[in-house]
């Protein structure tokens, strides 16, 4: 039986239509592109820790909105990321990358297509609507 880690993300749009993404600086997916966030913290709520996780790796900072999707991923060492991930409001902050993030941005749904992404999360963008159909 694997330890689930519960860890949430943020799906946030600005007022052009850009998703941010950040490229991951660590495994798993260490140079992928994907939604800023991480795994919770002990006491906190999955849309607290998608709102820590955004400011700790861009300095932005958000208001958590609905759940877009779920999704558990085996990370192969005995634990399975139970990951959820929530639509969010920017509400200020300067981007700058931080934390666990290679790099941060703004990206069009055009540019979005032309990046390595973790795994789906194109599919799972298109499925919630976020950035019109597939």
């Amino acid at each position: 039986m694997s330890e689930i880690v519960p860890a949430a993300s943020a799906v946030i749009l600005d007022a052009e239509g850009r998703i941010l993404l950040v490229q991951r600086g660590r495994e798993p997916g260490r140079g992928l592109w994907s939604v800023p966030g991480g795994k919770a913290e002990p006491g906190e709520t999955l849309a607290e820790a998608a709102a820590r996780e955004v400011l700790e790796e861009t300095g932005l900072r958000v208001e958590v909105g609905r759940e877009l999707w779920s999704l558990r991923i085996p990370a192969g060492d005995g634990r399975t990321y139970d990951i959820h991930d929530f639509e969010a409001r920017l509400l200020g902050g300067e981007l700058r990358p931080d934390d666990d993030a290679a790099d941060a941005r703004w990206v069009t749904p055009e540019e979005l297509r032309l990046l390595p992404l973790t795994d789906d999360l194109d599919v799972y963008l298109a499925e919630a609507g976020v950035l019109g159909g597939p």
